[in-house]
Order: C-alpha cells, then structure tokens, then sequence
C-alpha cells in the first residue's frame, strides 16, 4: 500500500494534468511535473513508476494515458460513494463543490438534525436524519465520511458513521476526534490554516520594510 505522502503527491499529479489537458498538451516530462508539482523529477519518475506508468525518454509522458492510470490507481472499481454529515453552510458548499464533478467519488448521502433540511435534495444529494445515518450508510455500503459539523457534535457523528460502517473521515470540525487507531482521518481546520497564512503574511511585510 502506498504512503498518505504517495498518494498526496499522486492526487496533486492527477489535478495537474487535468489542468494541463485544458491547454491543450498531450505530452508532459517530469522536470516540468515535478516544477509544477513543487517535487523533484527523481520524485516524480519513482511514484509514477509505483503506479507501473513508464515514460518515454524524449516525449515524456502521455498526459491521457497517465491519467488513465492514475485513475486505475486512485479510484474505486465503479465509483465510492461519500457521506456527509451537517448540510448547513459549509456542507452546502462541500455538496456544490463535488456536484458533477468526480464521478468516481460521489455524495449519495447527507446527514443533518435540522427538520427544515430533512427530505430535501440539496445539489442532488438527498438529506436524511441523523437517526438513519448508520442504517443509511450500511445500505449504500459507504466507507468515506465528510464531517461538517459543530464541535459539540462531531464525535457523536463520527462515531455513528464508523459504526454504519465508514473507514475514513474527512473532518472539518476544529477538534480532534477520538477514533480506532484503524480509522484513517484527516483534519481540515481552515480557522488554524488561515491563522498560519495570515502571520506569514504579516513576517513577509515585516521583512521588506526592514530590507
């Protein structure tokens, strides 16, 4: 099994060429992913060569066909489906976002407390009760959770989701969340990240007026 840093890079490859598909170029080598990718081309070469995708020594890649192959390698057989809990603002936007726009990883299901919400098909996806999360996720045979929602409720809905039967959480509520060791998440905490960008950009400022 590949390493969380493989297949971050491998991701980051994939949106690259999609992008690089929309210019109009068919050929890429890994000099030129590898600057684009913020990588170095031995970098490159070694995990697409983990995926079996070889290069051709002057044209490079075949942008289609890597995809191709790192499509066979990311993806699920015939798509995975998503669970997401809380549809207020931010989960709205998570539904808007994935509407339409990754076949194989779609949101078949939404999850909310919220009476006004219950019933209703938000961006195409149908929004259910919090009651019938685990029931909901056992039948449509879900493993992937998006959780959206307050502090006070997400470990109660990451664990009702585990015990439908989801392995990997996305969470962006700003708390740790105390899981099995064998549940793989990731913590989005936009609040610490816009922290972070935020002092950056304040160092940066700092730094040109005392140069």
């Amino acid at each position: 099994m590949a390493s969380e840093k493989t297949i971050g890079r491998l991701t980051l490859y994939r949106r690259i060429l999609n992008e690089t598909v929309l210019e109009g170029i068919e050929s890429i080598h890994s000099h030129t992913l590898a600057a684009k990718a913020g990588a170095s081309s031995a970098q490159v070469r070694r995990d697409l060569m983990e995926i079996g995708y070889v290069g051709h020594s002057r044209r490079g890649y075949d942008v289609m066909g890597l995809i191709e192959s790192l499509r066979e390698f990311l993806d699920a057989p015939g798509g995975q489906g998503v669970a997401l809990v809380g549809v207020g603002n931010l989960g709205r936007a998570v539904l808007a976002y994935f509407a339409g726009r990754r076949p194989s990883l779609a949101i078949r299901a939404a999850f909310d407390v919220d009476s006004q919400k219950v019933g209703r098909v938000v961006h195409g996806c149908r929004c259910w009760p919090m009651d019938k999360i685990e029931d909901v996720i056992a039948e449509e045979q879900i493993t992937t959770a998006v959780i959206a929602v307050p502090v006070a409720s997400a470990q109660d809905a990451a664990e009702r989701a585990i015990r439908g039967g989801v392995r990997g959480i996305l969470n962006f509520a700003p708390v740790p969340l105390d899981l099995p060791e064998d549940i793989h998440v990731e913590n989005i905490d936009m609040g610490m990240a816009l922290e972070k960008v935020a002092y950056f950009s304040r160092a940066d400022q700092t730094t040109d007026q005392t140069t």
